[in-house]
């Protein structure tokens, strides 16, 4: 145990927590949430994200949970690991960091250095958090206190490229402090670190990994749509295209989840509010956007060519995490397929495994089925998250002759189905 730095992580999420249970295998860490149940789940060794096994929580004996903010105080290294989503106009919603970063500066003392690993536009750490810092704690930015800043970069649902398993980019607001910061990262993290010339630095260099994977898939996703006026299926299309050894194999469908649907509107924001209109990233999120209309308007014309009634059907949902094998469902864009459908007063149910009923209550207002084929046959299914267990349902246990399939993901064999993206 190196005893020389006390960490703080702000938030225990999908990327907070495997930050901490890994940070405590080296120094003494206190994960902080303002979430109570959360800090109480965490103390049972309980993850609902389930990022981090029971056992892993379990012997982290140099890792405290605590929802008490005077707890933070005895940190000298605070990492801000909140979420920074988008609001209902596209915009930037930073109000989990802001509140985040009022937090710290309470118990900001000489010394201390905040990290922030939350994605935001270039600029936003020195910008909007460092001011909160000083007005809270009365202390003077790279005098008293420092800060830097080193993206998250958590594949949710990934067991392969785990957090040390990914290399990491660091900054610091002084040499020194870049310095402190690699010494902990390096530590961890296994697969090695850069070291980015300044926090603006590594702050875009996050916003765009996402941006671009987004353009990736707009790109699939405008194929898609144009073979489909031509009568050619895609993912055949991708697959032959595939045999090139540097062709990219992304593949055509809904774009949601924390970053690949949020993230460019970071960027975009920040692009505007200097007077730059970007017009391709804004481009590729129209695109994908758009997807769910499409699939909707895709599988009522199935119907309608199966002389299916369309108002009041009953349409199945498979899938509403924003990913395959992931209980994740923040920014799932499965709901926009769902209310698509609604205005078509088409009856839906949503079956997922993997999802929390609770979250997807909350969240967004719908109760999800919990067993499969259990309320008689339907007039579509549609499988439109690739979990490996939808592999093993039989679909003809709830459809009738006429039911549609029509697969987002392209999982279930082309025998089965009706059509895919």
């Amino acid at each position: 145990m190196l005893e020389k730095h006390t960490i703080s992580v702000i938030g225990l999420g999908y990327v907070g927590l495997p930050l901490a249970v890994e940070l405590a295998k080296k120094y003494p860490v206190l994960g902080f949430d303002i979430d109570t149940r959360r800090i109480e789940e965490l103390r049972r060794h309980k993850d609902r994200t389930l990022e981090v096994e029971s056992d892993d929580l379990a012997k982290a004996d140099a890792l405290e949970f605590t929802d008490n903010l005077a707890h933070l105080s005895g940190a000298n290294i605070h990492i801000v690991t909140v979420p920074t989503p988008i609001d209902t106009h596209k915009q930037p919603d930073l109000r989990p960091l802001l509140s985040a970063t009022h937090t710290v500066g309470k118990v900001l003392k000489k010394g201390d250095i905040v990290v922030y690993e939350s994605t935001v536009y270039p600029g936003c750490t020195e910008e909007d958090c460092v001011p909160i810092l000083e007005s809270e704690s009365g202390l003077v930015y790279n005098q008293d206190f420092f800060c830097g800043y080193s993206p998250e970069r958590i594949n949710p649902g990934d067991k392969v490229h785990t957090l040390s398993k990914i290399r990491k980019v660091v900054s610091g607001s002084t040499p020194e402090t870049l310095a402190t910061l690699n010494e902990i990262y390096s530590s961890i993290i296994t697969a090695g670190t850069y070291c980015a010339s300044s926090i603006k630095v590594a702050e875009a260099s996050k916003v765009i990994e996402n941006a671009q994977r987004d353009l990736n898939i707009a790109f699939v996703n405008e194929l898609a749509l144009i073979f489909e006026k031509m009568n050619i299926d895609t993912i055949e299309v991708l697959e032959a295209a595939g045999t090139k050894w540097n062709f990219l194999p992304f593949r055509p469908g809904l774009v949601g989840g924390h970053c690949i649907g949020v993230d460019p509107y970071y960027l975009t924001y920040k692009a505007e509010s200097l007077g730059y209109n970007p017009e391709v990233i804004l481009a590729g999120r129209r695109i994908n956007d758009n997807m769910g209309n499409f699939i909707a308007s895709k599988v009522i014309k199935l119907m309608i060519h199966k002389n299916c009634h369309i108002k009041g059907a009953k349409v199945l949902i498979m899938g509403i995490t924003f990913k395959e094998n992931c209980p994740d469902i923040r920014n799932s864009r499965v709901i926009d397929l769902i209310r698509e459908f609604e205005e078509f007063g088409m009856l839906i149910e949503v079956f997922d495994p993997w999802a929390d009923p609770e979250e997807v209550q909350k969240e967004y207002g719908i109760s999800i089925i919990q067993r499969f084929g259990r309320n008689g046959v339907y007039d579509a299914v549609v499988v439109a998250v690739a979990h490996e267990a939808f592999k093993q349902v039989d679909i003809s246990t709830c459809s009738h002759e006429n039911t549609v399939v029509y697969d987002v993901k392209g999982l279930l064999p082309l025998s089965s189905i009706d059509a895919r993206l």
